[in-house]
């Protein structure tokens, strides 16, 4: 198993740099069940953040990209338990997807609840709105 870092997946994801792309897709090609890559929660944030922030990828999109690498037999996702909750919450709501993963991480660790300044967080992603 290998760690992949964020800047691959984005270059596989968006194939931007005709270099870079073109590594990223033959070491994709190269993972295997018995010798997968590993995607961890860090790097799916920081790629739905990049993914939104700088290519401004359309919420049905994102949602693409995240369930065909959750669902990968190439990929082991870090709690991919979490990840998929966070993507279903993110599908039926309209909050961002940091807020979704951040609130399955803390309901998965035992937290009473979530807290946050952010009123569309508080409404959308399930979390507390600290006043």
């Amino acid at each position: 198993m290998i760690g992949l870092d964020t800047s691959v997946v984005v270059r596989y994801v968006t194939q931007d740099d005709r270099t870079q792309s073109a590594a990223a897709v033959r070491l994709i090609r190269s993972l295997s069940p018995a010798a997968p890559g590993f995607l961890s929660l860090i790097v799916i944030f920081e790629l739905t953040w990049v993914l939104e922030t700088c290519y401004r990828l359309e919420k049905q999109e994102l949602i693409q990209v995240l369930d065909t690498l959750l669902r990968s037999k190439e990929l082991i996702v870090e709690r991919a338990e979490i990840a998929w909750r966070a993507l279903r919450r993110f599908s039926a709501g309209n909050s961002d997807f940091a807020d979704c993963l951040i609130e399955c991480c803390c309901q998965s660790a035992g937290c009473q609840h979530t807290v946050t300044f952010d009123q569309d967080a508080a409404k959308s992603a399930g979390m507390k709105l600290l006043k």
